[in-house]
């Protein structure tokens, strides 16, 4: 019997270090893909973004939740593995390594905490830049729509304000033509009178 629960507790260990290595791993590369995530991100001009880069922004995002979901059942499986070495040391044939047993186990149990720690924390720092990076590309958007809106609106305000300038204009030079007029018609008169009487 000791034997069988020995296999078990050597096999559970051996589990809990291939679980610790992949996470180990998988965090690595969950913590690249965060960061070259908020170096691209911020690299790009938030208003030359097209289509394709909107599709990439969207396939990253898709690898992170794929990452993510992968990394949590990794802590789950790693956390049942470690409930199991707990439950196998507490057997009543475990009391003569129960020091050993209890050391490999604390020392599984915070592995798997810092892992649970770094996970949690690369995760959430990685959303809180996110979030802030939607909201500085959400006020550059309401900037450049004002600005183009203001645009339009200077466009129609200059258009205007020629208009204006036009009518206003306008009696000035009715003003002027029919002034050309009335001394056109004051030399001509003369000469109106003139044919009349020979007439």
């Amino acid at each position: 019997m000791k034997s069988g629960t020995l296999l078990i507790r050597l096999d559970l260990r051996k589990q809990a270090r291939q679980l610790e290595n992949e996470l180990d791993l998988k965090l690595v590369s969950f913590s690249k893909l965060c960061t070259s995530y908020s170096s691209s991100s911020s690299s790009q001009d938030q208003r030359s973004r097209s289509a394709s880069s909107d599709s990439l922004g969207s396939s990253h995002d898709n690898m992170l939740v794929a990452m993510t979901t992968e990394l949590e059942q990794l802590l789950a499986k790693l956390t049942a593995v470690n409930d199991r070495m707990a439950e196998y040391t507490n057997t009543p044939g475990a009391s003569s390594h129960n020091a050993a047993l209890m050391h490999t186990l604390q020392r599984h149990r915070d592995i798997l905490q810092d892992y649970t720690h770094e996970f949690h924390k690369t995760k959430s720092n990685f959303y809180s830049l996110r979030e802030r990076e939607d909201l500085l590309g959400s006020v550059h958007r309401d900037i450049e729509s004002y600005k183009s809106s203001s645009g339009v609106n200077n466009r129609r305000t200059e258009l205007f304000l020629k208009e204006h300038e036009h009518l206003r204009k306008i009696p000035r030079v009715f003003a002027a033509t029919l002034c050309e007029g009335l001394n056109s018609l004051c030399e001509v008169f003369p000469s109106m009178m003139c044919l009349r009487y020979f007439h």
